[in-house]
């Protein structure tokens, strides 16, 4: 039986169920998170289990080719504080990935290597402190330069282009964008479209950077003045996403530096408005971004956050770091992972992250 009629208007009802935001945020609070520290920690198979279900839900590339995984490498050029050398990595068959190395000055091999990941700028370019478009000042201001500093601090700096960014950005004709107003930088511009589609094929962009990560690894090992035993990775906002999760998923990860990426899902991309290629779908069903310290091998950690960084509010990130610090030392590792914060927005801060990145204990693995 249909209720009573009564007058009323759509605008007067203030009904808080009309928007799909509010039950979407009650069930981000409500998600079981089956694998989370509170409901499978003490599961002796957890760590492991865990891994399997996001290798699961990120639907990486199955296919690696075999053989060499670098497909061209580019001459040597002195820049006078260190040399230079390009080359390009195949990732999956129809997926090449371009590659800056940088080294420092007559150093002996073979050296530790800093993979560098940019998140939503123009470009790996970003991290070799080069200004390409209007906007790259503001960002390499923002201490993004990561392969400079890298080789400064006696790194081998691999600056790798992600999918969706740079030079490898949407190269779709223009009739079929309806974007090319945004900033070059805009995800909506870069990322959702090659986002959207991965869905459509059983993938998530995220998977498929992880994978690129994963065969970086594969290419450093085919450099005789590189250490295979000694690949770190850093990245800020999506670059740091992408750290985050690698670490997961590589054990030839020995150090991350995972920056302006780090809180709950509830307080950040649960809450507020994120690049689309942060989603994960199901996530939620079996854990928080947290959580995802337990997969990761013997690496030691360094999370940096802003102070202020509108995306990841602070109480987040206190709540996100005090449960992947219980994790750490639940799983043995106490004191190999860490939180700096720095006094500003999303951005990174090298000042106070390389100091403590080298005071964390080096991998207890070769």
């Amino acid at each position: 039986m249909l209720k009573s009629p009564t007058p009323f208007t759509f605008s007067l009802a203030g009904r808080s169920t009309f928007a799909p935001s509010g039950l979407h945020s009650r069930m981000i609070e409500e998600a079981p998170r089956k694998l989370s520290f509170e409901h499978a920690g003490s599961d002796p198979d957890w760590a492991e289990t865990l891994r399997a279900k996001l290798i699961e839900l990120l639907g990486m590339p199955d296919e690696r080719p075999a053989g060499s995984v670098v497909t061209a490498v580019g001459e040597r050029v002195d820049c006078g504080t260190h040399d230079r050398q390009e080359f390009i990595f195949e990732a999956e068959p129809g997926a090449e990935v371009p590659c800056v190395l940088l080294l420092p000055k007559n150093a002996k091999g073979p050296l530790p290597a800093m993979i560098c990941l940019q998140g939503h700028t123009t470009g790996m370019h970003i991290s070799l402190g080069e200004v390409m478009h209007d906007c790259d000042v503001e960002h390499i201001g923002g201490d993004r330069d990561f392969a400079i500093q890298a080789v400064n601090h006696g790194y081998a700096a691999i600056a790798m282009e992600q999918r969706a960014f740079g030079i490898r950005g949407d190269d779709r004709a223009d009739c079929c964008r309806r974007t090319l107003d945004l900033p070059i930088n805009d995800d909506n511009r870069t990322c959702k479209h090659p986002a959207m589609t991965a869905l459509l094929l059983g993938r998530t962009l995220i998977g498929e950077r992880v994978f690129d990560v994963i065969r970086a690894c594969d290419a450093v090992a085919e450099f005789e003045v590189l250490d295979p035993e000694r690949i770190h990775v850093m990245g800020n906002s999506g670059g740091g996403t992408i750290a985050w999760y690698a670490a997961a998923l590589e054990p030839r990860l020995k150090g991350i530096i995972a920056a302006s990426c780090f809180g709950t899902v509830a307080r950040s991309i649960g809450a507020i408005d994120h690049c689309t290629d942060n989603y994960i779908p199901g996530m939620l069903e079996w854990f928080d971004f947290p959580d995802i310290a337990a997969a990761i091998h013997d690496a030691k950690v360094l999370i940096v956050m802003g102070r202020n960084d509108p995306l990841f509010p602070y109480e987040g990130v206190q709540e996100a770091f005090a449960r992947a610090e219980v994790i750490f030392e639940h799983l043995g590792k106490a004191g190999a992972i860490d939180l700096v914060i720095g006094e500003g927005g999303h951005r990174f801060y090298a000042d106070l992250a390389w100091p403590a990145f080298a005071a964390l204990p080096a991998s207890r693995s070769p």
